[in-house]
This record gives C-alpha cells, structure tokens and sequence, in this order.
C-alpha cells in the first residue's frame, strides 16, 4: 500500500488593507508620533502679542526646546491630542480634568539661566479652572531665577546687585512731539509699528504721539526738523502702582492684609525669588509678597489667608518652606507686556521649554486681509534665526 506524503497546507493569506484602512492606520500614527515628539522634544508656538518686540514679531512662528529644561510628565490625560484648552474652531473644551496625575520634570541638559526666553503657562488662568498644563501659553524674557534678588531702578535691572544687560531689541514707551503730522513713511522707514496718535498738544500747531521703540531709533527719530521732542517715558516709584505687584493681587481686598508696596514698572522691588527649600518668616511684610504663591501654586491644602494671616489646616503660620523653585519673566517691550511685574513670580511647574528657533515669521494681514499682498508679507530674514 503507497502512502502519499502528507501536503503542507498553505498559510491563510492576510487580508489586504483598504485605502480607507490604510489612510486611518496613517494617520494614527502620524498623531502618535507627533504627540509623542510634541511632548518630549519639540513644539511650535507662535507670538499673538507684541510684548516681545522687536526680539519677537507677531506673526513669528517658533520652535521651542522641551529637552532643554526638561519635558514634564501629562497631569491632565484626557484631553484630544494636539489641542489645548479647546477643540480647534469650537468652544468646546478639549479636556476632561477628572483625572489629575502628580507631575514631573525629566531630566534636562540646562537650567533656566537670566536673560533665557522661555515658554511658560500663565499662573493667573487658575481663576478659570484649567489645570497647570492647560494654562495659556505665554513667553517672555527670564529677569530673575530662584536665589535671585531683584531690584529695578529707573529701568536698571539689578540682579544680586549686579546690573543685567539690557536684550538688544528691547523697547520702551516714548511721547514726540512734532511740529506737523508724521507720515507713516517715516515710521515704517525707522520700523516704528506701536504708534498712538496723532494727537493734539499743548500748542494748537503741535502733534503729539506716543510710540514703542528702542533708544537708537528714538534718536534718528528726534533728527527730523520736523520734530520738536522725543521724551523718554519712565514710571517713578509709585506711579500707576495699582495694577503693579503685589498691590495689583485682586486677593488683597479679601485676604486683609495691609500692604505698603508702592512699586512701579520701572522702579520695583527689591524682590527675593524663592527657591525650593527657602523657609520665609510669614509676616506683613512677607505675606503679600509670596502669601499668593503659597495659597495657588504650592499644592497645599485648606489653605487661605484670613485677617492679614496665613492659615493651613486651620492653624496660623509664621514660617512656611517653599515646595518649589520659581521665576520673575519680563516682556522685551517693556511698557507693553503683562509679565512678572504686574501678577508675580512663575512656578516652576509651570515652565514648558526654551524657545529655540523661529522656522516662519509673516507679518499681521492688512485691512483687506492680506491676500493680494501675502509674499510681501514674509519676513524672509527672520526664517531660521536663532531666538537669543
């Protein structure tokens, strides 16, 4: 009897994917990947405002480090990957925060130095309910890092007692007056673009304007014949003091301290940056300067500041240690920029990433919306340039 050898049956043939199959398994991984280089390495920014001009442009488009300083571990995972706060084109929020994991930095190749321009989340949206990592995203200049005293003197930023060099584009408020009307052509030939006025002076003949810019263009400025004087602007001690830190806190009507800080933008301070490990006596001196930080960014709770005294679990404390480090940031444009000096220190918890490289700058649309004039727009020099 001839036993036939036994047939080997063939593997089952995989079903071939679909274009549609084909498309959503690319795609997937397209947002893995980027959310995962997103988080870790990488990620674009760009310059809404211009508080950082003319280091920064509106219309800058920005790659930021989060190697740098190291990338935070996610405290809010529910939320839609690349979004933030909201669903793109809605108002619905892209996040659900029932779930709050504990953060953590991973280990960076820097430190945030003076005078490093970083991203960070605004400290002051935990009036709205987002959490940390939701924040908005602001960037600014570091002034002061944890250790740091500092003092501003009629614009003079003195770290430790040592005076900081000011950014090379950093710009300031200035009034002109003009014996005539300044055409916008002698503006934009000096890049002159935060300009208020024509406005009338004390003289029915006289134009008065006031404009951001830095000293060497304020200079040519006052050059022309046609232009009578160029003042540099500088708030004195006190001067517009109500929406300067500490008296600017809105906590301060419920909290009942006393506060005797008259500090201006251009003259604040002195101020100590606390640092991780700093133990602070708590009194009237103390509480409104770092009593906020305490309170919002410190992780502690049933905590609240009740009759000028700070209280945590019911008991009044007099010496509190810091659970963190924290930053002073400042704005380049110095008198257009909602920063340190207005709504206090940054945590640490808070820092994103060193900003990198601007890969794309094109200029605000114009009246018609920019159309007709979009390659005009680009600003060719600053493609690829080195944020310092």
């Amino acid at each position: 009897m001839n036993i036939l050898p036994k047939q080997k049956s063939k593997p089952a043939e995989k079903p071939q994917k679909g274009p549609v199959r084909e498309w959503v398994d690319a795609i997937v991984f397209a947002v893995i990947a980027a959310t995962i280089i997103r988080w870790l390495f990488i990620e674009a920014f760009t310059i809404p405002t211009p508080s950082m001009e003319k280091s920064l442009l509106v219309g800058d488009f920005l790659f930021v480090s989060k190697v740098h300083y190291g990338a935070r571990t996610p405290k809010t995972p529910l939320q839609v990957p690349l979004t933030h706060q909201k669903i793109w084109g809605t108002e619905i929020p892209s996040y659900l925060d029932f779930i709050q994991l504990p953060q953590f930095r991973l280990p960076g190749f820097s430190e945030v130095k003076n005078n490093d321009v970083v991203v960070f989340n605004y400290p002051d949206d935990y009036e709205k309910g987002y959490p940390v990592d939701l924040r908005t995203n602001y960037i600014k200049r570091c002034i002061g890092i944890p250790g740091d005293k500092l003092e501003i003197k009629n614009k003079e930023i003195f770290i430790n007692g040592e005076k900081l060099p000011f950014p090379e584009n950093m710009q300031t408020s200035y009034q002109v007056t003009a014996s005539t009307l300044i055409k916008n052509r002698v503006f934009d030939k000096l890049d002159i673009t935060d300009i208020t006025g024509p406005l009338s002076g004390k003289n029915n003949n006289e134009s008065l304007y006031f404009i951001m810019t830095d000293q060497e263009k304020a200079k040519k400025l006052e050059a022309f014949d046609f232009v009578k004087e160029v003042k540099e602007i500088t708030y004195e001690e006190g001067q517009d003091a109500s929406r300067t830190y500490p008296v600017s806190n809105d906590q301060k009507k419920d909290w009942g301290y006393k506060n005797d800080y008259a500090w201006s933008l251009d003259n604040f301070g002195p101020l100590y940056v606390p640092k991780e490990g700093d133990q602070v006596t708590i009194d009237s001196a103390n509480l409104p300067l770092y009593g906020k930080a305490i309170v919002h960014f410190e992780g502690n709770e049933n905590v609240k500041i009740e009759d000028g005294k700070l209280l945590i679990d019911g008991n009044v404390v007099t010496e509190y240690t810091f659970k963190q480090n924290y930053f002073f940031m400042m704005g380049d444009n110095r008198h257009n920029s909602q920063d340190s000096r207005i709504w206090g220190f940054v945590p640490e918890d808070h820092i994103l990433g060193k900003g990198l490289l601007i890969w794309w700058s094109i200029a605000p649309a114009g009246p018609d919306g920019g159309l007709s004039d979009i390659f005009s727009r680009i600003r060719w020099s600053r493609i690829f340039k080195l944020i310092e």
